[in-house]
């Protein structure tokens, strides 16, 4: 299949959105848990981008104004949010957060995950998850080309289980049971095929 600018404009709008999201590959698959004026909120979101180490940020992309927005509206209200990497136990759960709930309603109570609170961090944590970071807001973006938003978050406080670290620092998502996602609705389980020295000219 071969497609030009033409051919994308005149694809369905739902089946031009399935493909798009698809093409990238494997993406995060995260939630994103939040607490503003409506209580907490949890969404489960695939775009979240490493930007540096020092300082540790990460960038997350949000849907246009038009879309309900409870996550968005949370993170600009506190300037806190975390990021829970989803566990093969509890996908189905992940996957229902994206549900368009009342601004009322947890999206923690009604997908049946539990929202965990570290020290006087403002926003929840999803306790059944094994990798969590909590972030501060250090800049917001809304990008002229189509309305998304772009949020870059500070990590200042990581979770993450002792066995899943290894001796240089780098984090085993596959021993950590996190699972990724291509698409807006396909899971799949992470396996690593090898670990490759530092790549140098000649190597």
């Amino acid at each position: 299949m071969i497609l030009d600018s033409d051919d994308l404009d005149r694809l369905e709008q739902r089946y031009r959105a399935a493909f798009a999201n698809s093409l990238t590959g494997f993406k995060p698959a995260n939630l994103v848990g939040t607490h503003g004026a409506g209580g907490d909120n949890l969404a489960i979101m695939s775009s979240a981008v490493h930007l540096g180490s020092s300082p540790f940020l990460l960038a997350l992309v949000l849907r246009p104004d038009e879309a309900r927005q409870h996550t968005l509206e949370n993170i600009r209200e506190t300037g806190f949010y975390t990021l829970n990497h989803v566990h093969e136990s509890f996908f189905r759960a992940a996957h229902q957060t994206a549900a368009r709930y009342p601004r009322e309603v947890s999206e923690f109570a009604a997908v049946g995950l539990t929202a965990h609170r570290v020290g006087d961090f403002p926003a929840p944590f999803v306790a059944q998850a094994r990798v969590r970071m909590g972030l501060a807001l250090r800049e917001h973006q809304r990008l002229a080309i189509n309305g998304t938003h772009l949020l870059i978050g500070e990590v200042v406080l990581v979770d993450v289980p002792d066995d899943a670290v290894e001796d240089d620092g780098s984090v085993d998502i596959a021993a950590a049971g996190t699972v990724t996602i291509s698409g807006l609705d396909r899971y799949h389980r992470a396996e690593t095929l090898d670990r490759l020295p530092y790549a140098k000219p000649g190597g």
